[in-house]
Protein backbone atom coordinates (compact mmCIF):
# COMPACT_ATOMS: atom_id res chain seq x y z
CA UNK A 1 0.00 0.00 0.00
CA UNK A 2 3.08 2.50 0.95
CA UNK A 3 4.53 1.58 -2.88
CA UNK A 4 1.18 2.49 -4.36
CA UNK A 5 0.79 5.93 -2.77
CA UNK A 6 4.36 6.69 -3.18
CA UNK A 7 3.93 5.96 -7.06
CA UNK A 8 1.08 7.70 -6.93
CA UNK A 9 2.29 10.83 -5.31
CA UNK A 10 5.49 10.73 -7.19
CA UNK A 11 3.41 10.63 -10.48
CA UNK A 12 0.80 13.49 -9.12
CA UNK A 13 4.23 15.98 -8.54
CA UNK A 14 5.54 15.06 -12.02
CA UNK A 15 2.78 15.94 -13.70
CA UNK A 16 1.82 19.41 -11.69
CA UNK A 17 5.36 20.33 -12.81
CA UNK A 18 4.57 23.60 -15.16
CA UNK A 19 6.35 23.29 -18.33
CA UNK A 20 7.07 19.42 -18.27
CA UNK A 21 4.05 18.06 -20.77
CA UNK A 22 5.28 14.70 -20.43
CA UNK A 23 5.09 12.36 -23.65
CA UNK A 24 3.03 9.72 -21.46
CA UNK A 25 0.24 12.32 -20.03
CA UNK A 26 -1.02 13.17 -23.18
CA UNK A 27 -2.03 9.68 -23.65
CA UNK A 28 -5.14 8.20 -22.07
CA UNK A 29 -6.12 4.45 -21.73
CA UNK A 30 -7.49 3.31 -24.88
CA UNK A 31 -9.14 0.71 -23.23
CA UNK A 32 -12.95 1.32 -24.20
CA UNK A 33 -12.33 2.40 -27.64
CA UNK A 34 -15.36 3.88 -29.31
CA UNK A 35 -15.42 4.55 -32.72
CA UNK A 36 -16.44 8.22 -34.11
CA UNK A 37 -20.26 7.81 -33.98
CA UNK A 38 -22.87 9.08 -36.89
CA UNK A 39 -23.86 12.56 -36.71
CA UNK A 40 -25.73 13.94 -40.00
CA UNK A 41 -24.02 11.05 -43.10
CA UNK A 42 -25.20 14.03 -45.24
CA UNK A 43 -21.77 15.76 -45.03
CA UNK A 44 -20.42 12.89 -43.52
CA UNK A 45 -20.45 14.35 -39.84
CA UNK A 46 -19.44 11.96 -37.42
CA UNK A 47 -18.97 12.96 -33.43
CA UNK A 48 -15.14 11.28 -32.17
CA UNK A 49 -16.07 13.07 -28.66
CA UNK A 50 -18.24 15.17 -26.82
CA UNK A 51 -16.04 18.06 -27.91
CA UNK A 52 -14.75 17.02 -31.49
CA UNK A 53 -16.67 16.23 -34.41
CA UNK A 54 -15.57 15.45 -38.31
CA UNK A 55 -17.26 15.73 -41.76
CA UNK A 56 -16.82 16.49 -45.01
CA UNK A 57 -17.01 20.30 -46.62
CA UNK A 58 -19.76 21.32 -45.34
CA UNK A 59 -22.76 23.80 -47.17
CA UNK A 60 -24.03 26.68 -46.35
CA UNK A 61 -27.30 25.07 -45.39
CA UNK A 62 -25.15 22.64 -42.84
CA UNK A 63 -24.77 25.95 -40.88
CA UNK A 64 -27.70 25.12 -38.56
CA UNK A 65 -26.29 21.80 -37.55
CA UNK A 66 -22.59 23.35 -36.52
CA UNK A 67 -24.70 25.96 -34.13
CA UNK A 68 -27.10 23.15 -32.96
CA UNK A 69 -23.53 21.15 -31.91
CA UNK A 70 -22.54 24.64 -30.48
CA UNK A 71 -18.94 24.47 -33.08
CA UNK A 72 -16.82 27.01 -31.89
CA UNK A 73 -14.13 26.36 -34.03
CA UNK A 74 -13.61 24.50 -37.68
CA UNK A 75 -10.40 23.55 -38.67
CA UNK A 76 -10.09 22.96 -42.51
CA UNK A 77 -7.93 21.11 -43.93
CA UNK A 78 -9.10 21.41 -47.60
CA UNK A 79 -7.73 24.29 -50.07
CA UNK A 80 -11.07 26.39 -50.34
CA UNK A 81 -11.81 28.79 -47.30
CA UNK A 82 -15.18 28.09 -45.20
CA UNK A 83 -15.40 31.62 -45.72
CA UNK A 84 -17.99 30.86 -48.71
CA UNK A 85 -20.62 28.81 -47.00
CA UNK A 86 -19.93 29.97 -42.96
CA UNK A 87 -20.96 33.36 -41.68
CA UNK A 88 -21.68 33.06 -38.29
CA UNK A 89 -19.03 35.45 -36.22
CA UNK A 90 -19.27 32.66 -33.02
CA UNK A 91 -17.53 30.31 -34.96
CA UNK A 92 -14.14 31.17 -35.46
CA UNK A 93 -12.48 29.47 -38.62
CA UNK A 94 -8.94 27.88 -38.56
CA UNK A 95 -7.59 27.02 -42.48
CA UNK A 96 -4.77 24.51 -42.81
CA UNK A 97 -4.53 23.14 -45.85
CA UNK A 98 -2.84 19.54 -46.67
CA UNK A 99 -2.31 17.30 -49.19
CA UNK A 100 -2.26 13.48 -47.97
CA UNK A 101 0.78 12.48 -50.34
CA UNK A 102 3.20 15.00 -48.97
CA UNK A 103 1.73 15.76 -45.46
CA UNK A 104 5.02 15.86 -42.77
CA UNK A 105 5.47 15.77 -39.71
CA UNK A 106 5.09 19.38 -39.55
CA UNK A 107 1.50 19.61 -40.93
CA UNK A 108 0.63 17.46 -38.21
CA UNK A 109 1.88 18.56 -35.41
CA UNK A 110 0.15 21.94 -36.55
CA UNK A 111 -3.12 20.51 -36.76
CA UNK A 112 -3.16 18.80 -33.59
CA UNK A 113 -2.15 21.69 -31.69
CA UNK A 114 -4.47 23.69 -33.55
CA UNK A 115 -7.29 21.18 -32.43
CA UNK A 116 -6.16 21.23 -28.85
CA UNK A 117 -6.11 24.58 -28.49
CA UNK A 118 -9.28 24.96 -30.21
CA UNK A 119 -11.09 22.92 -27.86
CA UNK A 120 -10.25 24.97 -24.98
CA UNK A 121 -13.10 27.72 -26.71
CA UNK A 122 -15.45 24.94 -26.95
CA UNK A 123 -16.66 22.24 -29.19
CA UNK A 124 -14.26 22.10 -32.39
CA UNK A 125 -15.03 20.56 -36.22
CA UNK A 126 -12.57 18.91 -38.37
CA UNK A 127 -12.92 18.50 -42.06
CA UNK A 128 -11.58 18.17 -45.44
CA UNK A 129 -13.28 18.07 -49.14
CA UNK A 130 -14.90 14.52 -48.24
CA UNK A 131 -14.23 13.97 -44.88
CA UNK A 132 -11.73 10.78 -45.21
CA UNK A 133 -8.56 10.95 -46.50
CA UNK A 134 -6.67 14.25 -44.65
CA UNK A 135 -9.60 14.36 -41.70
CA UNK A 136 -8.82 10.56 -41.27
CA UNK A 137 -5.17 11.15 -41.10
CA UNK A 138 -5.42 14.02 -38.64
CA UNK A 139 -8.44 11.91 -36.28
CA UNK A 140 -6.25 8.90 -36.52
CA UNK A 141 -3.26 10.34 -35.22
CA UNK A 142 -5.46 12.42 -32.55
CA UNK A 143 -6.70 9.20 -31.43
CA UNK A 144 -3.09 7.96 -31.01
CA UNK A 145 -1.18 10.50 -29.62
CA UNK A 146 -4.23 12.16 -27.21
CA UNK A 147 -6.36 9.10 -26.61
CA UNK A 148 -3.54 6.21 -26.66
CA UNK A 149 -4.59 3.90 -29.48
CA UNK A 150 -2.65 2.18 -31.18
CA UNK A 151 -1.44 2.50 -34.83
CA UNK A 152 -3.72 -0.37 -35.84
CA UNK A 153 -6.55 0.31 -33.87
CA UNK A 154 -6.34 3.94 -35.34
CA UNK A 155 -6.13 2.70 -39.17
CA UNK A 156 -8.66 0.23 -38.06
CA UNK A 157 -11.67 2.90 -37.52
CA UNK A 158 -9.86 4.86 -40.75
CA UNK A 159 -10.56 2.12 -42.84
CA UNK A 160 -14.21 0.84 -41.08
CA UNK A 161 -15.21 3.34 -39.01
CA UNK A 162 -17.84 4.07 -42.44
CA UNK A 163 -16.50 7.56 -43.62
CA UNK A 164 -16.12 5.95 -47.46
CA UNK A 165 -12.67 6.98 -49.77
CA UNK A 166 -10.65 3.76 -48.70
CA UNK A 167 -9.37 3.70 -51.86
CA UNK A 168 -7.32 6.92 -51.08
CA UNK A 169 -6.37 5.87 -47.86
CA UNK A 170 -3.29 4.23 -49.13
CA UNK A 171 -1.08 7.98 -48.35
CA UNK A 172 -2.30 8.33 -45.01
CA UNK A 173 -2.32 4.84 -44.07
CA UNK A 174 1.42 5.17 -45.26
CA UNK A 175 1.97 8.55 -42.76
CA UNK A 176 0.35 6.77 -39.71
CA UNK A 177 2.20 3.36 -40.12
CA UNK A 178 5.54 4.94 -40.40
CA UNK A 179 5.59 8.59 -38.22
CA UNK A 180 8.29 7.78 -35.27
CA UNK A 181 5.78 8.06 -32.70
CA UNK A 182 8.84 8.52 -29.87
CA UNK A 183 10.47 11.59 -32.12
CA UNK A 184 6.76 13.14 -32.83
CA UNK A 185 6.14 13.15 -28.96
CA UNK A 186 9.03 14.84 -27.89
CA UNK A 187 8.58 17.79 -30.57
CA UNK A 188 4.96 18.05 -29.69
CA UNK A 189 5.99 18.14 -26.01
CA UNK A 190 9.05 20.56 -26.32
CA UNK A 191 6.53 22.83 -29.03
CA UNK A 192 9.46 22.25 -31.87
CA UNK A 193 7.53 23.12 -35.14
CA UNK A 194 8.42 19.75 -36.89
CA UNK A 195 10.59 16.41 -35.79
CA UNK A 196 13.35 17.51 -38.19
CA UNK A 197 15.77 19.73 -37.33
CA UNK A 198 16.17 20.52 -41.11
CA UNK A 199 12.68 20.84 -41.79
CA UNK A 200 11.54 24.30 -43.22
CA UNK A 201 9.91 25.38 -40.45
CA UNK A 202 12.81 24.86 -38.41
CA UNK A 203 15.15 26.35 -40.70
CA UNK A 204 13.07 29.36 -41.29
CA UNK A 205 12.70 29.72 -37.83
CA UNK A 206 16.30 29.76 -36.77
CA UNK A 207 16.83 32.47 -39.41
CA UNK A 208 14.39 35.04 -37.99
CA UNK A 209 16.07 34.13 -34.62
CA UNK A 210 19.37 35.11 -35.95
CA UNK A 211 18.25 37.86 -37.69
CA UNK A 212 16.80 39.34 -34.00
CA UNK A 213 20.36 39.12 -32.28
Amino acid sequence: MKTLNLRALLLAVFLCVPGVPAWSAMQSPAADLQWATPVDKSFNLYRMQPDLYRSALPKASQQGELQRLKIATVINFYQRSDAEWLNDPNIRLIQQPLHADRVDDADVLQALRSIREAQARGPVLIHCKHGQNRTGLIAAMYRIVYQGWSKQQAIAEMRGGGFGGQERFEDAERYVREVDLTRFGQALASGACSTSPWAYCALRDKLLDALNE
